[in-house]
């Protein structure tokens, strides 16, 4: 996949929280210091991923190993690890793989000086091979291979796999055909199950009150790094790990992903925030935008109702069976039928209406126009189509939908008005 949102938003000085949602924000006279009283740590009945639910995802990658002809799945460091083995394994440049195969039990490859701290991470597999720093990993993943009987034959290598990894691989294997691991870890990750689900709503939870607690101590003066820090803190106090806030003001509102340009906010300003955190590892993304203290303007109020029209839409459209690409198509004909665009022309909406989520703030499953992926139970993603005028003010509204045997259910309720970001709170 390509650089995540969130990712790219950490690499700015002056991160903070991508929110869209207009409303009116009094100044409040209230400390720093007592922003946060009253938060307390919800995540006390949060239940992880048990043992028996990873086995049976790589039960599931065995069988689309089969049907897909692919005799075994190299992981690298990175989430598909972590999703198949509870593995949490910085990335170096010292080469850990894991390897499951269409047959077998799980096995991995590690630095030898690494294996004891290796073993006592796992809970998925125990046979581990170890390689000392003099010699080659890429030669013992071959011999690996060979051991489960795979001398040619399609091997898939998990996207994220680096390619130094892969290149060390192929020149040892000569005999194996590399190939993307996709048909079988997109349709793992892509499909939650109720433990995901319960656990991205938990996040979700955290992060719309973590952004309607920041939003209710708006000051003017306050810079969007300071806000972007209030944000991150009440996550952490609510229980959540801050995944990244990024905060726009103004007519830095109208850039998707920010300014680098330090702000200050000022009465009547738009405030666009668009922010997340994670819980066992599953992400939420939302974002409102408000209007700070002061009533919106005639042009406020219409961008952000029409806004408001064209994520509704989105939402109704996303019917069990139908494509993905018809959740951006009903939200940017909203826009387009008011006079917006056409496609990703300004002023307009520039991006896709939606991403996949799940232990990525991004996935698979976009909503973009030519995904003809079906929608189906246990899908999850984003709905945020955008209003931008260029030099002037953006508004996006975002909340995440999962699909269930009866239809798309909001993991948090959408902004009712202008006036109302947060529902009836």
């Amino acid at each position: 996949m390509s650089l995540q949102r969130r990712n790219f938003i950490k690499l700015s000085a002056t991160s903070a929280a991508l929110f869209s949602g207009i409303n009116i924000i009094k100044a409040s006279s209230r400390t720093n210091s007592s922003i946060f009283d009253g938060l307390q740590n919800i995540t006390a009945d949060v239940v992880p991923i048990t043992v028996e639910e990873r086995k049976q995802r790589i039960a599931k990658a065995q069988r689309l190993m089969v049907e897909n002809n692919i005799q075994a799945l190299i992981l690298d460091s990175g989430t598909s690890l972590l999703y198949f083995t509870n593995i949490r394994w910085g990335a170096s440049e010292r080469t850990m793989v894991a390897i499951i195969p269409a047959k077998g039990e799980v096995k991995y490859v590690c630095p030898a000086f690494e294996a004891d701290r290796f073993r006592e991470l796992l809970t998925i597999g125990s046979d581990i091979k170890t390689w000392e720093e003099h010699e080659s990993p890429y030669k013992l993943i071959a011999d690996l291979l060979k051991e489960y009987g795979i001398t040619g034959g399609n091997v898939g290598m998990e996207e994220r796999l680096r390619f130094f990894v892969y290149d060390g691989i192929r020149k040892e294997a000569p005999g194996i055909n590399f190939i993307s691991g996709d048909p079988v870890t997109v349709p793992c990750r892509m499909i939650k199950s109720p433990a995901e689900i319960a656990l991205l709503q938990k996040a979700n939870d955290i992060t719309i009150a973590a952004i309607k607690t920041a939003t209710d101590n708006l000051k003017e003066g306050m810079t969007n790094a300071e806000l972007s820090s209030y944000i991150s803190e009440a996550h952490r106090k609510l229980g959540g790990t801050p995944a990244g806030a990024l905060v726009n003001i103004a007519a830095s509102s109208a850039l998707p992903h920010g300014s680098i340009k330090p702000e200050q906010i000022k009465k009547g300003d738009i405030v666009l925030m668009d922010c997340g955190c994670s819980v066992q590892g599953y992400t939420s993304d939302i974002t409102r935008t408000v209007v700070f203290g002061a009533a919106p303007t005639k042009r406020q109020r219409e961008t952000w109702d029409l806004e408001k029209r064209a994520q509704a839409a989105g939402f109704a459209a996303a019917k069990l069976g139908a494509p993905c690409e018809n959740v951006d198509i009903a939200s940017r004909k909203v826009l387009t039928d008011a006079g917006f665009g056409p496609g990703y022309k300004l002023p307009g909406l520039p991006h896709r209406t939606g991403h996949g989520i799940g232990m990525d703030g991004h996935e698979w499953g976009n909503m973009v126009l030519g995904n003809k992926k079906l929608l189906e139970p246990g899908m999850c993603f984003s709905i945020e189509p955008m209003i931008v005028l260029t030099g002037e003010f953006g508004v996006r509204l975002e909340d995440c939908v999962y699909m269930t045997a009866t239809g798309a259910k909001w993991f948090t309720q959408p902004s009712l008005s202008i006036d109302k970001p947060f529902g009836n709170a």
